[in-house]
């Protein structure tokens, strides 16, 4: 039979209509979650560079009295500390240019850069920015609680004295301590040592195997003055000027060379320098409050050191007995350094002795000598005080108890805040900038010669 060509059209089924509906659906999810996966790992992507540009930057890692030290901002100052430790690095073996080759000289260059090594270790160079950080901002509180800023106009000069720009003529630096006469010795001083005598700067004593009594290394006094910027290129030494654009120069120079080798920003130099100019503002008004001044109460006194209590007291009653003191000095102080100078210690201050001898020396007036043998770790003493005033200070001792007045100040301002060290610390100091390879291997060859051990050829024995 022929096709109709009229025939009726064929409608869908429900059956049909439900399958196209599921599909519908199917693909309207499908476009759906493939949206939402889309958009979780353009959002992943987005806070993994939020995370490390931004969110990780700003992430506390102290809290002092409320105020925040960012992470960005504690990893640049670690950063540059390295830099600064680094450059000290680099100084000190460049000395073995000038100094040769000779192998204690090198011993002794390889020792301050291992030194300098360890301050480099990040549990070391991390913790000390942190503390330094702290203080930094304990400062300024301290400041601002007093109605002290530091202006733009004062931290612009500071990097011009830095970098050697003074546009209004360079100043003429004069001593922070004025230098005063010595005193005059006294006619009852002249009647006990000899004319010739001169009291000096004591030796400091501390407890050592040998029973003389010498100097001990004082702490180095913490420098409060503006840090220093090493430019990449110094001003040519020729007559040529050193203009303002000069000045401009070296200074965009020097940023330029922080940013590539530390990342320190212009922004962290200058946060770094306010910072010290605080403190030089607290550190004179806290000295001024606190009364100190380049002077302070020393004795000059002189000593006989022995071995036993029996000895001293028998060379006291010899001394009573009118014997001549150097004499008795001479004979029997077992303090090789100054026995057969009377035992002239010089002048001292507190805190120089070992506290035995101290406490007794300054309850001493000028002439008396000590009742009783004094007891210490080097010995047994018998003190004579020759003299007893405030004295001037020198100028590294002058700076030390700067340092020392300012950082008791400070402990107390630290004791009383309230700081929070989050315990992830740690893991955000950075390592870099490193030590130059050079500088490494140096130090290597040295351990590595040190740790050799000596062959002495001694002569063959002769057969017996």
């Amino acid at each position: 039979m022929a096709n109709n060509p009229r025939q009726k059209p064929v409608y869908p089924t429900k059956k049909h209509l439900a399958r196209m509906e599921r599909e519908r659906l199917m693909r309207r999810w499908l476009i759906i979650g493939t949206i939402v996966v889309v958009v979780a790992v353009v959002a992943l992507v987005v806070y993994g560079i939020l995370n490390e540009s931004v969110l990780k930057a700003r992430r506390p890692v102290a809290i002092v009295n409320g105020e925040v030290i960012r992470t960005r901002d504690y990893q640049a100052q670690v950063r540059y500390a390295r830099s600064s430790l680094i450059n000290n690095a680099l100084n000190t073996y460049q000395f073995l240019q000038f100094l040769g080759d000779d192998p204690q000289t090198q011993a002794n260059i390889a020792s301050q850069l291992m030194q300098i090594q360890a301050q480099l270790n990040p549990t070391s160079v991390g913790q000390q920015v942190l503390d330094d950080l702290g203080d930094d901002i304990l400062i300024r509180q301290e400041a601002n609680r007093r109605g002290i800023e530091v202006t733009e106009e004062e931290i612009d000069r500071a990097i011009q004295e830095a970098l050697g720009y003074f546009p209004n003529g360079t100043p003429t630096f004069e001593p922070t301590v004025a230098v005063l006469p010595t005193s005059t010795l006294s006619p009852q001083q002249m009647t006990m040592v000899p004319p010739t005598a001169t009291p000096t700067e004591t030796a400091i004593p501390s407890p050592s195997a040998s029973p003389t009594m010498t100097a001990t290394t004082a702490p180095t006094a913490t420098a409060t003055g503006i840090p220093t910027i090493t430019p990449t290129s110094a001003p040519s030494p020729t007559p040529t000027e050193y203009t303002e654009q000069g000045f401009k120069d070296l200074y965009n120079e020097t940023v330029d060379s922080l940013k590539t080798s530390a990342e320190i920003s212009e922004k962290d130099l200058r946060y770094i320098i306010t910072s010290q100019l605080y403190r030089q503002k607290m550190l004179k008004i806290v000295l001024e409050e606190l009364g100190v001044k380049p002077e302070e109460e020393q004795v000059w006194a002189r000593h006989i050191l022995v071995a036993d209590e029996a000895t001293a007291k028998d060379i006291l009653q010899r001394l009573e007995g009118g014997e001549d003191w150097s004499n008795l000095a001479s004979e029997f102080s077992t303090d090789t350094s100054n026995k057969e100078l009377g035992g002239d210690l010089g002048w001292f201050g507190r805190g120089a002795m070992v506290a035995e001898f101290e406490d007794t020396a300054f309850k001493l007036k000028a002439g008396e000598i000590s009742p009783e043998p004094v007891e210490t770790s080097f010995g047994w003493h018998l003190i004579q005080v020759l003299g007893h005033e405030n004295r001037p200070l020198s100028e590294s001792a002058y700076q030390q108890l700067q340092s020392q007045k300012f950082d008791e100040w400070l402990k107390t301002i630290r004791d009383s805040a309230e700081i929070e060290i989050r315990d992830y610390w740690l893991e955000l100091v950075p390592e870099v900038p490193t030590l130059p390879a050079e500088v490494e291997n140096f130090i290597l060859q040295v351990q590595q010669q040190q740790s050799q051990p000596q062959i002495q050829l001694t002569p063959d024995t002769p057969d017996q």
